[in-house]
């Protein structure tokens, strides 16, 4: 099943909820066929050659639309990007010809040690420069625009010259990539330095988004008390992220939006039913800006 693609597979993925396919989900989805938009995958998790990874990922490929997402570039590392690793990345889209590819605004190596966390940047000239280097060594090699996700992060760097969309905003003129908007990442970040959401989705560059992430986060504290939110994948969609996605989609129009949960993964039915509430939102919307036509 890894070479031939029908005209289905190779459709745009729809402006539907999806999910990150997870093994323990793979049968159930098989089996029952779900009315879903489409399927996310790590990429990292599909670099092996064969296996029981590639046999589900290959028949799911068949009936739905698949996007897939990097976590390994470190797009905003100080060092050249790993040539293996992006050669990797290249067979794998060959491979599958997924209909959206992303990867994260973040670094997560250095001297050849990989780190599991995707680490923050400071929004500099120097950075932005690194950053549009590395984008278009990425969309040359792979033959196809990517999309850039905005961070989560617990800290701020003082010597910012410019704001995260500012930054955002130049990286999008200068490479010619889109975006890929985490609400969950805009509301961790809105808590933990103290500023309202909902301007800064007012301020995003929407126009640019091909897609959007919704995803759990934990509470926590810091060393003086104060709130810590942790995006750890590993929760429902809280009500106030779900708000503010609606808001998003006030701007944006219907996208195609993913329900991340990647820690603690439930049963399908929980995985399922979240991505039914996003389809909901959606369809509102929808209907919204149908009736607000003359």
């Amino acid at each position: 099943m890894t070479g031939a693609h029908s005209d289905k597979e190779n459709r745009p993925i729809p402006p539907r909820a999806g999910v990150g396919l997870k093994p323990e989900h793979c049968r159930d989805i098989l089996e029952t066929a779900p009315d879903i938009g489409w399927f996310e995958i790590h990429a990292e998790n599909y670099m092996g050659e064969g296996g029981p990874p590639h046999y589900y990922l290959s028949a799911i490929r068949e009936r739905y639309p698949v996007s897939l997402h990097g976590v390994g570039l470190s797009i905003g590392g100080s060092a050249p990007l790993d040539r293996e690793h992006l050669g990797r990345l290249k067979a794998l889209n060959a491979r599958y010809r997924p209909s959206l590819f992303s990867e994260h605004l973040a670094w997560s190596s250095h001297d050849n040690v990989y780190l599991n966390d995707l680490l923050p940047l400071p929004y500099t000239e120097e950075t932005l420069a690194r950053v549009c280097e590395h984008i278009d060594e990425v969309q040359e090699a792979l033959g196809r625009r990517m999309l850039l996700e905005n961070p989560s992060t617990y800290v701020a760097f003082a010597d910012a010259a410019m704001s995260e969309v500012e930054f955002l905003r130049e990286v999008v003129r200068r490479t010619g990539c889109g975006l890929l908007l985490d609400v969950n990442n805009v509301f961790v970040q809105s808590v933990n330095h103290g500023f309202d959401a909902g301007p800064f989705i007012d301020d995003f560059p929407i126009e640019h988004v091909g897609e959007v992430h919704l995803g759990g986060h934990a509470a926590d504290s810091d060393d003086d008390g104060a709130t810590l939110l942790i995006d750890d994948h590993g929760h429902e969609v809280t009500d106030a992220v779900w708000d503010l996605y609606a808001h998003a989609l006030a701007r944006s129009g219907p996208k195609p939006t993913l329900i991340e949960w990647d820690n603690d993964v439930p049963a399908w039915e929980v995985l399922f039913a979240e991505a039914k509430r996003a389809d909901r939102i959606i369809a509102d919307r929808r209907s919204n800006r149908i009736a607000a036509c003359p």
